[in-house]
């Protein structure tokens, strides 16, 4: 039986100081065939020549490279629309995968069956200069992590390592690839894709996770934060999206905990917004 391709799109903006690192985690895995699309985001340092050197043996290799930044969501979805693979890797230049980070997601995700669309694993946490932080799992234990039907859980915690992600072709294909009206991806990507997929985890370190001080991640919760907008749009799909009286009540603790978080910041709009959604959710 031939082996399944699967597509890794790695995703660089100005990550000069890491893209190579990035690139050669994904040409060291255990499993073939790969393969990887690079997608430079108009960066403005010297990014694009870092990723020619590293590749100039690897003629295969698709780079893309873009004339105005997308961000991050309509970057990946032109990555996207290069894909052949069954199995997809979203993996940002910062970062870096395991060897065995591709056998083991493959693995997995066949033991469990078609209806399991993704799988993510623990991440072991770097500082920019690659020293050891810590892991995913020290503040969310293995036992802790939910698997199968995990929709309800993602509307009222955080516990996926983003990165650590990998996903069958027919996830995007289904939701059309990411919302490219957003500033981020995951949060959006976890529920609409948990309302029709199953997802399965792996408790071993199968990525490096890069701490930067410059991520959005990092920056949410700011003034005039744009990923602050994003996630009140993604907090309007799981309203239209919920189904049960359980994930209605989760839906309004959430809408309570973005309220305190847009108060406190006096985003008054997005307070004023919230609190008629949670009327809504309500009734």
């Amino acid at each position: 039986m031939e082996s399944p391709l699967v597509t890794v799109i790695c995703l660089c903006y100005n990550h000069s100081r890491f893209v190579q690192d990035a690139i050669r985690s994904v040409l060291q895995q255990t499993y073939r065939p790969v393969q990887l699309i690079v997608v430079d985001d108009a960066s403005t340092d010297n990014s694009v020549q870092l990723i020619q050197e590293t590749l100039k043996d690897e003629p295969s290799i698709a780079i893309l490279c873009l004339k105005e930044n997308l961000g991050n969501c309509r970057a990946f979805n032109k990555g996207f629309e290069l894909a052949t693979g069954d199995f997809v890797i979203d993996l940002a230049a910062d970062d870096v995968l395991m060897p065995n980070r591709i056998a083991e997601g493959l693995q997995s995700l066949s033991l469990h069956g078609e209806e399991y669309g993704v799988h993510f694993s623990d991440a072991e946490l770097i500082t920019e200069d690659g020293k050891h932080v810590g892991y995913h799992s020290d503040r969310f234990p293995h036992g802790s992590i939910p698997q199968g039907d995990i929709y309800l859980e993602l509307i009222a915690r955080y516990f996926i390592n983003s990165p650590t992600m990998m996903m069958r072709r027919s996830v995007f294909e289904k939701l059309g690839g990411y919302d490219p009206s957003l500033a981020y991806e995951d949060f959006d990507f976890w529920i609409r894709s948990a309302r029709e997929f199953k997802y399965c985890y792996t408790p071993e370190t199968l990525i490096k996770r890069r701490i930067v001080k410059s991520s959005m991640s990092r920056n949410q919760y700011q003034p005039q934060s744009i990923q602050m907008a994003s996630t009140l749009k993604v907090i309007e799909k799981i309203f239209q999206l919920n189904r049960t009286d359980g994930e209605k009540q989760a839906l309004s603790n959430r809408i309570r905990y973005e309220m305190k978080r847009a108060f406190e910041l006096r985003e008054w709009r997005l307070f004023f917004k919230y609190s008629k959604l949670l009327i809504r959710n309500a009734i």
